[in-house]
């Protein structure tokens, strides 16, 4: 939830670059200190207390901000990217690929659970898996497992219980426990295992910092899960490298997988002060951790890319173990972007772990390489409008609790920034969108969806090669589309699932099918049925009236080709007659917010 935010660089082509990040110095060197094991946790034997009576206006948020990653100067790109001005695309009613489409959880889940001894936090960042006839969702700070129908096979479960903390915040002594976000969620058809992971801060006074790793014991998701800590405090401490200005916490986790391993980057900031260190890499054995075994673990820092530090490294993963890559005794793919200074850029990364293989023995020696590529222009994507509606915090709520101007208008919502989103890797092609600014006519511009389909091949040794096969742009006319993430099947054919919201539609979960020519119509999965009306963009919490959303939506294949997705969207409305009267309106929101998440799978 502590986000890298919009800093995204406007530096053209830049001559493509390969970069070889040596493991021999001690920062890179494999080492097994920084991981340890942490007991295990039973999900179907949680404690499932909810609470609707619990909220006050006070001790109701996490101690959260946003953190940037400053600006590169001077840029050293070309200068040749432009404002993207695709064509727009319509939108339609969902077809007959739509197989199912479900509620997912929403802010009153979230908000009382565990007794209501929990924090109200904005935005969701939806993580999901699905396997076994399984569906796991998870969202800031609470996650649920679903049958694929979706019928519950859980309650829902907070994130600090389930990692075995206390609670965020202990309602009736006012004690804040550790900060949890970012939660990520990832099933691996080849060991039918679930692996689950979330960004951890302590509570004061230790400064220590973690990334969460959970991995089920068996197929079964309700059963035991194996707990790890990874310790990102980067201080020198507990195993760790000693990075500048840390204590540290690895921000906004990303995960991937191949045969041999599992891995997590990070973008690394200093807790008690502005920096940023850039991105952290961490491979371990995938085996070792399925087994309950603490791996030994291999990071990677002081990422060189271009004329900045590399940021928001995201790792691949594939719909079935014959979609891994096997070459150079193992590779696993990452994506980044390079918009360093928060304009237009026309360059994407990519970037190669080779040798995974040695994950699986005492002393690993993975490389890692990059390759930098032209690629399509994308940029920094503005504020998206929404379409007016009954809004009862913003209209009455914000003031009559805490002071904040009356009758205030409806929020915008926070696009963020146009970093990587989620990767995938299928037939030698490496599948990614990420948000963008895109020209419309007329002049406007609006959140747009840029989309790539790299084609790669790392050869012998560590060289890469890479080049951008197919690329392209969701942009409808006069809306916006927020937060790609693109699921993509064993035989190739992808989905690309996003929010669409603008002056003619209330926030709403929606997906495209590729195809010969491109992404086609954007299909509406889960029509939204009014504003966003979450604390995070009014007075007087801010003065810019921009929600928080997202921060990331999530899509994956099963084996069989079903492509599942979800997307934070709005699924309810009331008046503020309503509110006044129920500031749950029927137990479909909370005081303070009313985000929902919509859970729906496609056979393309």
């Amino acid at each position: 939830m502590k986000k890298a935010t919009a800093v995204v660089a406007a530096v053209g082509l830049a001559t493509a670059s390969l970069v070889a990040i040596s493991v021999s110095s001690p920062a890179t060197a494999a080492v097994s200190g920084p991981l340890s094991f942490r007991g295990s946790t039973v999900v179907s034997a949680l404690p499932t207390a909810t609470a609707t009576s619990t909220w006050s206006p006070t001790n109701e948020f996490a101690a959260d901000q946003e953190h940037s990653r400053g600006t590169v100067s001077p840029p050293s790109g070309g200068g040749t990217a432009t404002v993207p001005s695709p064509r727009t695309t319509r939108v339609v009613s969902a077809g007959r690929s739509l197989v199912t489409s479900f509620q997912g959880l929403n802010h009153y889940d979230q908000r009382t659970a565990n007794g209501g001894n929990q924090f109200s936090l904005e935005p969701p960042d939806q993580g999901l898996c699905v396997g076994g006839g399984n569906v796991i969702e998870s969202v800031n700070t609470a996650l649920k497992v679903y049958s694929t129908s979706g019928a519950a096979k859980s309650a829902v479960v907070d994130l600090n219980t389930f990692f075995k903390l206390p609670a965020e915040i202990d309602r009736s002594t006012g004690v804040a426990g550790p900060f949890l976000s970012d939660p990520k969620c990832y099933y691996d058809t080849e060991t039918s295992r679930f692996f689950f992971t979330i960004l951890e801060e302590d509570a004061a006074p230790s400064t220590s910092a973690y990334t969460l790793i959970a991995v089920s014991a068996t197929s079964d998701p309700l059963g035991a899960w194996n707990i790890f800590w990874l310790n990102a405090t980067d201080d020198g401490t507990g195993g760790t490298p000693s990075h500048p200005d840390c204590p540290c916490f690895g921000d906004q986790p990303l995960i991937g997988a191949d045969h041999n391993g599992f891995y997590v980057s990070t973008n690394e900031f200093p807790t008690f002060t502005d920096g940023f260190n850039g991105a952290q890499v961490y491979a371990m054995s995938k085996t070792a951790l399925e087994n309950g075994v603490v791996p030994a673990v291999q990071q990677f820092d002081n990422l060189p890319l271009a004329e900045g530090p590399a940021y928001s490294l995201q790792p691949a993963t594939s719909p079935t173990a014959n979609s891994f890559s096997w070459a150079n005794h193992g590779t696993e793919y990452m994506l980044s972007a390079l918009d360093f200074n928060g304009t237009v850029d026309n360059r994407i990364a990519v970037w190669a772990l080779t040798n995974t293989s040695s994950l699986n023995t005492a002393h690993p020696a993975v490389t890692l390489t990059s390759k930098v590529i032209s690629s399509e222009s994308y940029g920094q994507p503005p504020v998206a409008d929404q379409k007016d509606g009954d809004h009862p915090f913003g209209q009455w709520g914000a003031n009559f609790f805490y002071d904040g101007a009356t009758d205030q208008p409806v929020n915008t919502l926070n696009s963020n920034d146009d970093r990587m989103q989620q990767v995938v890797y299928v037939n030698g092609h490496l599948w990614a969108g990420l948000n963008t600014i895109v020209a419309q006519p007329g002049g406007a511009t609006k959140a747009g969806a840029a989309w790539f389909r790299v084609g790669v091949d790392s050869g012998r040794g560590t060289r890469i090669s890479a080049r951008v096969e197919d690329q392209g742009y969701i942009s409808i006319k006069g809306q916006n589309v927020l937060f790609p993430s693109i699921g993509v099947t064993p035989s190739g054919k992808a989905v690309l699932a996003v929010t669409l919201a603008g002056p003619g539609y209330f926030p709403s979960a929606a997906y495209s099918v590729k195809g010969d020519s491109g992404f086609g119509s954007l299909q509406v999965a889960g029509k939204g049925v009014g504003p966003a009306d979450g604390f995070t963009g009014y007075d007087p919490f801010v003065s810019d009236g921009v929600e928080r959303w997202g921060d990331y939506s999530a899509a994956v294949s099963t084996p069989g080709g079903t492509v599942w997705m979800a997307n934070e969207y709005i699924a309810q409305s009331c008046t503020v007659a309503e509110y006044q009267d129920d500031t749950t309106c029927g137990g479909t929101r909370t005081t303070l917010a009313n985000w929902s998440t919509r859970v729906s799978a496609v056979r393309p």
